[in-house]
């Protein structure tokens, strides 16, 4: 199970939240994914080169009128943002005229980059649209990750590898990276390389450590508050006879 589905998407819930915070109605939830794919999509066609990491979406309602704050976690701030914020407003008001709707952008420097697995991942896309040797590229990028405090890392390359006829896969892993354990923290990131000889793929897993979890069984939620009860009725029951005697 956990070697075949996207880390992210398991974790949603249990040390993971979704990037998309609203409520709507049932009938306004199929066109408010639409638009949130959307705008998503027109951050990456503005931003290519960026390093944006991901991208928070919160509707608030205001009075009867729905205000959008849109949240860009980048390690390039300076880029994103532009000289006195002009880049920032103009992505606003192409959005702006894209959903007919008021929105505010508010950017967030990313630290410890090396330990994202989609700037990583990206970060080795551009290494390989310039000719970099793909081993090379995956060696440096598996000892920037475990440098800078990564616990494990994986990642797997996969194409036609140094302009090779035949597509192949490479994979280079240090490190642990439980997949199958849901409270480890793993970063999952994807990215494609263009390159003149074809599209590689590339994948990148980054685990950072666990994180505590406590799920309880509403069954054993109830014989718990159940026990508690009965302490407590059996308590009052002592004092009880204390007293009448």
């Amino acid at each position: 199970m956990g070697q075949k589905s996207n880390p992210n998407g398991l974790r949603i819930g249990i040390n993971r939240s979704w990037e998309s915070q609203w409520y709507a109605d049932h009938k306004q939830v199929p066109v408010l994914i639409v638009e949130d794919f959307k705008i998503r999509n027109l951050i990456k066609q503005f931003y290519p080169k960026s390093s944006i990491s991901h991208v928070k979406i919160n509707r608030l309602k205001k009075s009867n009128n729905e205000h959008i704050e849109i949240d860009l976690y980048t390690s390039r701030i300076g880029i994103v943002q532009g000289p006195e914020n002009k880049s920032k407003n103009t992505l606003i008001q192409k959005i702006e005229k894209m959903i007919q709707k008021k929105i505010t952008i508010n950017v967030f420097e990313v630290k410890k980059s090396d330990q994202i697995a989609v700037l990583v991942a990206q970060n080795i896309a551009v290494q390989l649209q310039k000719r970099a040797f793909f081993r090379a590229v995956q060696k440096i990028a598996v000892q920037k990750a475990l440098k800078s405090g990564a616990k494990g890392i994986k990642v797997i390359i996969s194409g036609r590898l140094g302009g090779a006829e035949i597509a192949r896969r490479e994979t280079v892993s240090l490190g642990l990276v439980p997949l199958n354990t849901f409270k480890a923290n793993i970063d999952y990131g994807v990215e494609e390389a263009h390159t003149s000889y074809g599209v590689i793929g590339i994948q990148v897993w980054i685990y950072s450590g666990t994180n505590k979890v406590s799920i309880v069984k509403n069954d054993e939620k109830r014989k718990n508050l159940n026990f508690k009860d009965n302490k407590q009725d059996k308590e009052n029951m002592v004092k009880n006879k204390k007293v009448l005697k």
